[in-house]
């Protein structure tokens, strides 16, 4: 049976007008996977990633620190993240979510919360995108990235937090409203293993970071 790994981008540019991009962290946290992915003998088959810069620029980190610069990067956009700008306005009435983050971290968390449960719901209709159309792009997103794979292979997913906490509640049959706890507490380049099977992906592990676990990299733990 063939393995999915599905991770998470590195850390971005939360708060600022343009989210999507690495940091300097970010980008060394995704280095310092793709050494993980080295040192443990993995070699992936295919890599695909969603079409926003950060999902992106991870995947080239993490594949040119392992020496697969020669492994093309598919992008699908079914792997892109949630439309959280169109989700907060929606909810809020507000189109400018960065001065609400800046202005009060927590408070803004809280508000964005309520207004994730109020979509997984289906209460904001005017939301670019509702919630089961979200669903149904991740699986046909996952189901072409493992397309044709065979039992020896070996698949790179990179992706965004909402995505993964999605696939989760997928996985595991709970409710949408889990999907936004597991969601939040997905660490910056975070691995959930995954085993493809016929009937659809097993779960190995979840929210994973064996790159960081040590103490001069307690620093480089990040949610965003």
């Amino acid at each position: 049976m063939s393995l999915l790994f599905i991770v998470r981008h590195g850390q971005a540019a939360f708060g600022e007008a343009d989210y999507d991009r690495l940091s300097e962290l970010g980008r060394q946290q995704s280095r310092w996977l793709g050494q993980y992915f080295l040192d443990r003998g993995v070699r992936f088959s295919r890599a695909v990633a969603g079409e926003l810069s950060r999902q992106q620029d991870t995947a080239r980190e993490i594949l040119e620190t392992m020496g697969q610069t020669d492994l093309p990067l598919v992008t699908h956009g079914g792997l892109n993240e949630y439309d959280g700008e169109s989700v907060y306005a929606a909810y809020t009435g507000n189109q400018d979510q960065h001065l609400h983050q800046q202005a009060d971290y927590k408070d803004y968390w809280r508000t964005f919360r309520r207004a994730y449960e109020t979509w997984i719901d289906g209460g904001l209709p005017d939301a670019v995108e509702s919630w089961d159309q979200f669903n149904r792009r991740i699986q046909e997103a996952l189901a072409a990235a493992l397309e044709g794979a065979g039992r020896e292979d070996t698949v790179l997913v990179t992706t965004s937090g909402g995505v993964m906490g999605s696939t989760m509640t997928q996985v595991l049959g709970t409710s949408g409203h889990a999907a936004i706890d597991l969601n939040f507490q997905i660490r910056n380049t975070a691995i959930c293993e995954f085993i493809a099977t016929r009937r659809g992906p097993r779960l190995i592990s979840y929210n994973a970071i064996p790159h960081l676990e040590t103490a001069d990299r307690r620093h480089a733990i990040t949610h965003v």
